[in-house]
């Protein structure tokens, strides 16, 4: 009696795939860094924290700058800044944070810095500029996946997620501006 026997393929290697990769935290740091700064600098506007002047003169500034109510446009400049900040940060309704911060950059642009060129060191745009290219970057890579939107549809990042966060941040500006 011959005895056949069973030939089987061996396995495939199982490679094994990081919870987490370099990348994930490196974005993670750009978001800390970059949300919790954007977070702060609201918080000068809208508490006074940090060395800020806090709503009523931050309020006083913008009314010198065309903003009528000053202390109104204080606060949605502050929230913008300060609730954007927290959502890039942790990651959460990322596109909507970005919009926010491109939103009130567009309007530092078009009423204090872009008058002076590009460079920040004669009051430019270099600075304006910088934060809402970062903003727009991190809404299209997505906040990676130590972050509370890998949950969600928008957490992979995209065009559709940089044109929702460029776009409302663009009409937002707008609307502001035409106010």
């Amino acid at each position: 009696m011959h005895l056949v026997s069973a030939r089987t393929e061996p396995a495939a290697p199982v490679i094994a795939t990081p919870k987490s990769s370099a990348s994930d935290w490196g974005l993670l740091l750009i978001r800390l860094t970059f949300g919790l700064l954007m977070a702060g600098h609201g918080a000068q506007k809208l508490f006074g924290l940090f060395g800020g002047m806090g709503l009523t003169a931050t309020g006083k500034g913008f009314a010198s700058l065309g903003y009528h109510p000053g202390k109104f446009f204080a606060l949605v400049g502050g929230l913008s800044e300060f609730l954007g900040g927290l959502g890039l940060a942790v990651g959460l309704f990322t596109p909507l944070a970005a919009a926010a911060l491109i939103g009130v950059m567009i309007n530092a642009m078009a009423t204090v810095t872009g008058a002076h060129g590009l460079w920040e060191t004669s009051g430019g745009v270099e600075y304006s500029v910088c934060i809402a290219v970062v903003a727009l970057a991190v809404a299209m890579i997505g906040p990676g996946r130590l972050a509370v939107d890998r949950f969600f549809r928008w957490g992979a990042g995209g065009w559709a997620e940089g044109a929702v966060a460029l776009g409302l941040g663009g009409i937002a500006a707008a609307i502001v501006l035409s106010l």
